[in-house]
């Protein structure tokens, strides 16, 4: 499979490679990361780098996360958005560093990676699942054109919570 890459107006959209370990460890530290989506905190250079050794691993192999960094124009990695498989289906996924956000960023690249991806795998709906009270996130998926389908008891992290659930679909050729 050829070198996924994406180029929006503001933002690239790539592989990993083992220049970005220290930028990957830097993004996962901040409140929203550590609130949000903990098993996403890397303490350690060492931490960021097994996972990134990792993630750049599964872009040979199926059924694998595809997760791709999210970068400035000027190369600077600002964070990343990803589709991860679940039980029925896949889930998208997105995080941007907090000096950082407020910029549209998120939505900018959500909104480029969507058909790309879907198209890559083959399916014409993915999820989105967020805690209500991150309303950043929630507005991302409305803005990029997910419907809430879902708010109330359910899994997020491993724990029992009230959820948003959103569902995104598209019709390709």
């Amino acid at each position: 499979m050829e070198k996924f890459h994406l180029d929006t107006e503001r933002l690239i959209i790539t592989e990993f490679n083992e220049s970005m370990i220290e930028s990957v460890r830097e993004n996962s530290l901040d409140e929203d990361n550590r609130r949000y989506v903990p098993d996403e905190v890397f303490e350690t250079t060492e931490e960021a780098r097994k996972t990134v050794s990792w993630l750049m691993d599964c872009y040979t192999k199926e059924n694998e996360p595809p997760v791709y960094p999210v970068l400035l124009k000027n190369g600077e990695n600002i964070g990343y958005v990803q589709a991860v498989p679940m039980a029925e289906g896949w889930e998208i996924g997105y995080h941007i560093a907090k000096k950082h956000t407020r910029n549209g960023y998120a939505t900018e690249a959500v909104k480029a990676f969507l058909p790309i991806i879907m198209e890559r795998l083959s399916i014409r709906e993915i999820v989105g699942v967020c805690l209500p009270e991150n309303i950043a996130s929630c507005r991302v998926m409305e803005r990029c054109g997910f419907v809430l389908e879902y708010k109330g008891a359910g899994n997020y992290q491993g724990d029992e919570n009230v959820i948003c659930r959103y569902r995104y679909e598209w019709l390709y050729e």
